[in-house]
């Protein structure tokens, strides 16, 4: 099965397709859709448009995302709630059964710690997938959401919500 993941964000959407055979887990592609610009609109336009061009390239079965966490900046979680919103929108158009996870979620299962820094979180999905280098922070948070995704995505239901922690 070959999954994509995808780390939500309005400048920058990081992504990472693995495939997952059983328990064997391997890395196929990673990387980030830039926005640019002002406007709003192009914005989320140009994330749709990347996104739909890595669907296309790599072809995966399901996707996964990140659920929006709420912090102290209104504004900047409104943001990022369009970006996801054009994440999801994207994947349904194309088909894909899609996973959604709690960060913490998504930490504990990868790092084994439901708080783990960023830099641990990249050490730990170089390890889970050897060859691997992501090109930044948030292309590893992406393969981390697809590798949550390989343990707990073969659910019965093709849209399955994370309920807890």
């Amino acid at each position: 099965m070959r999954i994509l993941g995808i780390d939500p964000g309005l400048r920058a959407m990081g992504w990472g397709v693995i495939e997952s055979s059983g328990s064997r887990l391997s890395h196929v592609a990673n990387g980030v859709c830039q926005s640019d610009g002002d406007d709003l609109g192009e914005r989320l336009l140009s994330l749709h448009n990347q996104l739909s061009e890595i669907i296309l390239a790599y072809s995966p079965d399901q996707a996964a995302i990140e659920q929006t966490f709420v912090n102290k900046d209104g504004a900047g979680t409104l943001k990022l709630g369009q970006a996801r919103g054009v994440a999801l929108l994207t994947l349904a158009r194309a088909g894909l059964p899609v996973g959604e996870y709690a960060p913490n979620r998504v930490k504990k299962t990868v790092v084994g710690v439901g708080h783990a820094e960023k830099e641990q979180v990249q050490h730990m999905v170089k390890l889970q997938l050897p060859g691997c280098r992501p090109k930044n922070a948030d292309a590893a948070d992406a393969l981390a959401i697809a590798i949550c995704h390989a343990f707990y995505g073969n659910a019965p239901t093709s849209r399955m919500r994370e309920v807890g922690t």
